[in-house]
């Protein structure tokens, strides 16, 4: 495809700063608020060129914007690259060609709706970059019918949405989480974008023009090979989950990071870009919110929630009991997800039931108060010593 204004985008990408300068781009291309979530996945939904391809699962509740950051990110990719699906049957991605999917960013709007032979087969492409199933069908020079593998071939890159992120484990232990700002701040930004856009004050022609050049600026991405000279020199939290993958993750994400800066690295004697020390700590600070969520027990909309829930219950004092009717009015939240979320932290144990309170609704009291902030600075501060200590 010819690519338009290249000559601009090849400037663009020599530039300093080139990732705070992208993220100014998807601000002003209509993006609000979520600055260091719709960087992280536009890095991520950029890597699908790549050999070691990214994945992201987006939580939040329902109505919380997750599907239309999603579908905003996948918006800056060339479309030709990308598909996005709403719905997937259970062997249709068995059902592709060979090459289909080779090199592709596919949107999975509705994670949870996936059927559990397709999400097997989802899973499977994102960690192996290929699925094979043995199936039969009719040989064309004996009109037989016959046993053959069918193979499909990745590698892919990967956005999905969810609202019940903790229960798919497998898949959470292979992604990025991003976890959607549901506070008040951001639903006012939101509301404040919208009715500018309803006003007539926003210039939507310039956002498309800036999501064209992003797409352009994609395409002119290669998939060289990365060297870290500091691979051995940052190492993440002990207490994160499955910290083998985490590590993996944490290391192509680096790696992105410094193809998305192809054009003003070095290479080495063999042709390999070589990760600058900047590379690091760009990473660090976009991803460190998924690295915290990787060592906290909760996940992100469950995390959001809880904290919430301690904000409201100091203000009553920590021995208070609380109805779910409560909550759910202080709070703002449906009733299905707070069940979902009082439900989780029970078998936790960070909750638990107190009795019967007005008119025999079940009481519930904190049982555990951890110490959130605590942890995130602890984790900053060893990752910011380490990065001090680079040459």
């Amino acid at each position: 495809m010819k690519i338009i204004n290249k000559d601009k985008c090849l400037n663009f990408l020599k530039k300093p700063n080139l990732i705070k300068n992208i993220n100014q781009l998807i601000g002003k291309s209509g993006v609000v608020g979520e600055e260091n979530n719709r960087i992280f996945l536009y890095v991520i939904a950029s890597s699908y060129k790549m050999k070691d391809t990214l994945h992201a699962l987006i939580q939040g509740s329902s109505g919380s914007g997750k599907t239309h950051l999603l579908a905003t990110i996948m918006d800056f990719m060339p479309p030709e690259d990308t598909i996005s699906l709403t719905r997937v049957t259970e062997s249709s991605f068995y059902n592709y060609g060979t090459y289909d999917l080779q090199n592709k960013l596919i949107a999975m709007e509705d994670f949870d709706g996936l059927e559990e032979k397709a999400e097997l087969a989802f899973r499977e492409l994102q960690s192996k970059g290929m699925i094979s199933s043995s199936t039969s069908g009719k040989n064309e020079e004996t009109g037989e019918i016959a046993s053959f593998i069918k193979e499909v071939y990745g590698p892919i890159a990967s956005l999905s949405a969810t609202t019940r992120g903790e229960i798919y484990e497998d898949n959470m232990s292979r992604c990025f989480i991003v976890a959607v700002d549901e506070g008040l701040s951001q639903t006012r930004r939101i509301i404040s974008y919208q009715n500018r856009r309803a006003a007539g004050e926003i210039n939507e022609s310039e956002q498309d023009k800036i999501r064209g050049f992003l797409r352009n600026c994609i395409r002119l991405l290669e998939p060289n090979k990365v060297i870290n000279p500091y691979a051995t020199k940052i190492e993440l939290p002990q207490a994160a989950h499955k910290i083998r993958r985490l590590n993996d993750l944490f290391q192509s994400f680096i790696k992105q990071t410094t193809l998305l800066n192809q054009h003003q690295r070095s290479k080495d004697s063999q042709g390999r870009l070589i990760t600058s020390k900047k590379d690091v700590e760009v990473a660090i600070e976009i991803m460190f919110e998924s690295i915290v969520l990787k060592v906290d027990e909760l996940d992100g909309s469950l995390r959001d929630f809880y904290e919430k829930l301690k904000e409201y219950i100091e203000t009553k004092g920590r021995d208070y009991a609380f109805s779910q009717r409560e909550i759910r009015g202080e709070l703002q939240i449906s009733k299905t997800q707070l069940q979902r979320h009082i439900n989780t932290l029970l078998e936790l144990e960070y909750v638990q039931r107190r009795g019967q309170g007005h008119f025999g609704a079940v009481t519930f009291k904190i049982d555990c108060w951890d110490n959130n902030i605590a942890l995130r600075n602890k984790i900053k501060e060893d990752l910011d010593k380490q990065l001090e200590q680079l040459e």
